[in-house]
């Protein structure tokens, strides 16, 4: 019976790329220089310091270009509050998205059972598994799934026939 998978995935080494990109047009660019900025990266958290609130703002636009050259998509990155640091220099964390979470899970069962696609969805963890008896079908669920305009980018893995 063919199936695929619905996931959501970052590449960390990718991500990890993208964070020295980032570290590096810092340190290139004029507007930055002898500021105190830097962006870190540990376990899938990125932790932004910056100056000012203005320097934070230039580097989130750093971020998100530098993510999308690597191919993770800006709906990855899950910002943070902003916390206040010593005097007015800045810190912000900013998660990379993992994994389907359970509401989110079932927002999209929901839909596609609410459609009356001739397929089964299972929850399995993180990830959604999509089963049924023709090829057509699950490629109808790809898009239909594609079509619902969520904020959390997905991926879609483990076709087999």
């Amino acid at each position: 019976m063919p199936s695929f998978d619905v996931v959501s995935e970052v590449e960390l080494a990718e991500a990890e790329n993208a964070i020295a990109n980032v570290m590096r047009e810092i340190s290139t660019r004029y507007d930055f220089k002898g500021s105190n900025s830097k962006v870190e990266f540990k376990e899938s958290v990125i932790t932004i310091h910056a100056d000012d609130d203005m320097k934070l703002r230039q580097i989130h636009e750093i971020l998100q270009g530098q993510m999308q050259k690597r191919g993770i998509e800006a709906g990855s990155l899950d910002y943070q509050k902003i916390e206040q640091a010593a005097g007015q220099s800045v810190r912000q964390n900013v998660l990379l998205k993992q994994g389907i979470e359970k509401e989110l899970g079932k927002k999209i069962t929901k839909a596609i059972k609410g459609e009356k696609l001739k397929v089964q969805v299972a929850i399995q963890g993180d990830e959604l598994r999509v089963t049924g008896k023709k090829r057509d079908d699950l490629q109808e669920v790809i898009a239909f799934v594609k079509g619902m305009g969520l904020e959390q980018p997905l991926q879609y893995k483990n076709f087999r026939d």
